[in-house]
């Protein structure tokens, strides 16, 4: 064979390629592609693809064949599946559209023959060949069933259910699942889906003998789960669903049990209103499965408690906890009602650590499960949890063993979120001292993470300007700093801790007006920080991150007395950055953590330029600073040949906001990194953070922004027609508009034509939409987007000879204020941003928009609807609005 050694032209595999691929020889080929040798793998793929490419049928059609026939080695089979699959589906949205287009437009007869062989496959004594038909045949079904086409398809399935060999309805099974996971509930008629789910439901129950196709049974109803709801409605059917899912809970297979479990969890949140007369067996089934069970299935058994705390925690923000008799989604308080025997069994799950669980970032186990249910309890149920909890840390916070010393500090940190200060202060009074005792002084050091986690809950909820009585006061300020800064040598897992703790020390310090508690040791902390980004072992337990997170911070909350401290750190981290950009050759290992370093320290930049740039005092010094930061900010780029660095754009952004109009000075250099970011459809955060950038150069060079108008304003139209930009970036582009043409003013005339047009189709499509929460929150998005463009452009023209170029627009820009507000469903954001637009429109054209105002359909509703808000921000907007208004017509 060819394959074997260098190509050659003239080997007879790599000849038929070029002709036709043999069923023979593909086989050797997709051998050949899992080869461990590199070049022989290479040559296989390449032929492959050039197959794929020449004739797509006739390749689609030997891949099925290869599948099918038993004959053939297993790897080849499964490989020929996973080709296949990928041929019909991608992540990418565009590509997945292209694939669908593709085998839609195949042969019909080809594909046929392909399905019948992918059917036929699940009855092949080969376990990997049944697995990997089984999710081919469900993408096919995700494509062709909304078409309209197979639809003998879910028929044939449920007829092989009720066949043997046993293994043959274990994969039918596994099929039904996939196919449940692939298409929309609205694709399958409900007749079907009973079929489905009974078969399904005969599969799980106990009088099943095998465990393979139980189990198949147990994971394809967690697929189908979605397509249930008329039966959940029925109580006869809803509960014998329940009653074969909690029996499969209790299968001798742990696998059976953990899968009926995760269906549990999954009936908790699509099903919560309907879980009342199940709770209490419920109840019994996960505390058994907790206390006894092997960890996969206490686990889950655990979750299900978590899944209903976050389904009433939402109905209780969404309603505020003021329910009316005939509320619509009433909350039936499970978790209250179960508190006293749940939170028992939560805080003995506490006692199970692991011996290395801190070191492990991934680490989860029955432990961590269970202190974050106990969190998540806290939360649903606030005050009632405090004297379930405190008689447990009471008991055992002083004990021999690690073990309780540890769970007693994780179950007080745990509760920290949810109870009142009233309730929760009186006891961490108590327990502060001994903490701070804990951390230092502690031998093990699980209990020492621990309690600098707790000491940071204490902070982030329990401390600041919102509390009426401050748990930190002048007399323990000090020796909290004093044993945080200790901690910060300690393993690096308590290290990072301790940095967290810090972080929201300082946070809490942010609105305390000239003087800070933390102004003494500010110094000091800042240096020991920047002592533990440079341990040898600062990239364990993202101890770096966390460290300059907290530098940040500090920095952040930082007030007056210490802007002279603040700007020493300046040359300091000028020299850190200057050192991670010497041109040396780096490997790609070293290259991405060179990478994380200078967005590490950009971002402390970014931070540092915020908070001395806007003091005018501090300012002016800074800036001395500014070229040489600027220069860095240009190697930091330079270091990468594709992609922009996202911290350093962000970083550049708040140094245009500080330099002003000086800024202009670095735009010859900087403009193609800006060009670099905006193209950059691959990692369409980096292009949102430049489309940004834009806008703060837009904001500091003001008119001195026109040379590179033409550039800019051509990319971001192409981004907007783009569908292979992420869609979340298309509102800030047009925010973007509206930030270049109040730089601009009149001189935008050039792009009105483009850019009114853009936004004309935008606002169209933002005015008719019905969807999911996501898609009504990214609309409105949209909207203010598309709105904040209008502002700028009108604002931009006000007081300018060329006034009148926006008249044309004006209809349909009230005719888009007129559709989102009968829409009803724009959020506060969107409200104050549209009445703002209807005022910049009254103020700008003057007697020209009176009468459009006047005849506008629903403009004076809004109008009132605006002055009446609770909302200050809407208010104040609306009252401006309507001063514009009252001016134009009266002119």
């Amino acid at each position: 064979m060819g394959f074997i050694s260098a190509p050659n032209p003239s080997s007879p595999i790599l000849r038929s390629v070029k002709e036709k691929l043999e069923p023979m020889e593909v086989t050797q080929v997709l051998l050949n592609a899992q080869s461990i040798d590199g070049a022989v793998r290479k040559n296989a793929e390449e032929s492959l693809k050039h197959f794929q490419e020449q004739n797509l049928t006739g390749f689609l059609l030997l891949l099925s064949g290869e599948l099918v026939s038993e004959e053939k080695p297993v790897e080849t089979r499964k490989l020929s599946g996973l080709i296949l699959k990928n041929a019909l589906d991608a992540k990418d949205q565009q590509r997945k559209v292209e694939l669908v287009q593709r085998w839609l437009s195949l042969d019909g007869n080809a594909k046929s023959q392909i399905k019948a062989g992918l059917l036929k496959t699940l009855s092949s004594p080969v376990s990997d060949a049944r697995s990997t038909a089984s999710q081919v045949i469900a993408k096919v079904a995700g494509i062709e069933l909304p078409h309209k086409q197979w639809p003998e398809l879910v028929g044939s399935l449920l007829s092989n259910v009720h066949q043997l060999p046993v293994h043959a309805k274990q994969a039918t099974l596994e099929t039904l699942g996939y196919l449940c996971e692939e298409v929309s509930p609205d694709v399958i008629d409900q007749d079907q889906v009973n079929k489905i789910l009974t078969a399904v439901v005969q599969g799980m129950s106990a009088s099943e003998g095998n465990a393979d196709v139980r189990l198949a049974a147990t994971r394809a109803l967690y697929n189908a789960l979605g397509f249930a709801q008329a039966n959940f409605s029925n109580d006869m059917e809803r509960d014998y669903l329940m009653r074969v899912v909690c029996e499969a809970t209790l299968s001798p297979e742990v696998r059976i049990r953990q899968a009926a479990f995760e269906c549990l969890v999954s009936i908790s949140s699509t099903y919560y209103e309907k879980l009342a007369p199940y709770i209490q067996d419920i109840f019994n089934i996960t505390a058994k499965a907790v206390r006894e069970d092997e960890e996969p299935v206490a686990l889950q058994a655990i979750e299900f408690w978590s899944s209903i705390c976050d389904e009433e925690i939402d109905i209780l923000e969404e309603y505020g906890g003021d329910f009316t008799g005939d509320s619509d989604i009433p909350c039936f308080y499970f978790i209250k009602q179960a508190i006293p025997a749940l939170v028992p069994m939560l805080l003995e799950t506490l006692l199970k650590q692991e011996e290395d669980q801190d070191q492990d970032e991934g680490a989860w186990n029955i432990a961590m499960a269970g202190g974050t249910c106990l969190g998540l309890v806290a939360r649903t149920v606030g005050d009632d949890i405090v004297p379930l909890v405190v008689p447990f840390i009471e008991e055992n916070i002083t004990k021999q063993d690690w073990r309780q010393r540890e769970a007693a500090t994780y179950a007080f940190g745990s509760i920290l979120e949810g109870p009142s200060p009233t309730k929760l202060i009186p006891l961490v009074n108590v327990a502060l001292n001994f903490m701070l005792s804990a951390l230092t002084k502690d031998p093990n050091s699980h209990v020492k993470d621990t309690t600098a986690w707790t000491l940071g809950r204490i902070f982030e909820f329990l401390h600041g300007s919102a509390v009426d009585s401050p748990i930190i006061t002048q007399a323990n300020c000090q020796q909290i700093v004093v044993v945080l800064l200790q901690s910060m040598k300690d393993t690096p897992n308590v290290a990072e801790k301790a940095c967290g703790a810090l972080y929201f020390l300082a946070q809490g310090y942010e609105e305390v007006g000239p003087s800070s508690p933390l102004t003494p040791f500010f110094q000091e902390i800042v240096q020991s920080l920047l002592t533990v980004t440079h341990r040898e072992d600062a990239r364990e337990s993202r101890l770096r991150t966390a460290a300059y997170e907290t530098l940040n911070e500090v920095v952040r909350c930082s007030t007056d007395e210490t802007a002279p401290l603040v700007l020493q750190l300046v040359p300091v981290i000028i020299m850190e950055l200057h050192n991670t950009v010497e041109g040396q050759k780096l490997s790609s290992d070293e290259r991405e953590k060179q990478s994380e370093l200078q967005g590490l320290l950009c971002g402390c930049l970014q931070v540092i330029i915020q908070k001395l740039g806007s003091s005018e005092s501090t300012k002016y010094l800074f800036l001395q600073y500014a070229d040489q930061i600027m220069g860095l900010f240009l190697s930091v780029f330079a270091c990468r040949s594709a992609t922009v660095h996202e911290e350093a754009m962000l970083a550049i952004g708040a140094l245009a906001y500080a330099t002003g109009p000086d800024f202009v000075k670095y735009m010859p250099e900087f403009y193609r990194y800006l060009e670099m970011g905006l193209q950059n459809f691959e990692e369409y955060q980096v292009c949102a953070v430049t489309v940004g950038v834009v806008g703060d150069i837009c904001r500091a060079l003001e008119e001195k922004v026109v040379p590179y108008c033409d550039g800019i304003m051509t990319q971001l139209l192409k981004n907007l027609s783009s569908n292979q930009l992420h869609r979340s970036v298309k509102p800030p582009i047009f925010s973007c508009f509206g930030d270049i043409a109040l730089a601009v003013g009149e001189y935008f005339e050039k792009y009105l034509m483009w850019a009114m047009s853009a936004l004309q189709s935008a606002a169209e499509l933002s005015t008719h939409t019905t969807g999911d929460d996501e898609l009504i929150e990214y609309i409105n998005t949209l909207r203010n987007g598309i709105l904040e463009a209008y502002s700028g452009i009108f604002q931009g023209f006000k007081n300018s000879p060329k006034t009148q170029l926006l008249i044309p627009y004006a209809p349909h820009i009230l005719q888009f204020l007129d559709g989102i507000y009968m829409e009803k469903d724009m959020d506060d954001v969107v409200m104050k941003t549209a009445i703002g637009v209807l005022g910049d429109l009254a103020d700008t054209l003057g007697s020209h928009a009176a009468s459009l105002i006047q005849q506008s359909v629903s403009s004076k509703d809004f109008l009132n609807e605006c002055l009446s808000s609770e909302d200050v921000m809407i208010k104040e907007s609306a009252e401006w609005a309507k001063l514009a208004i009252s001016r134009a017509i009266s002119v």
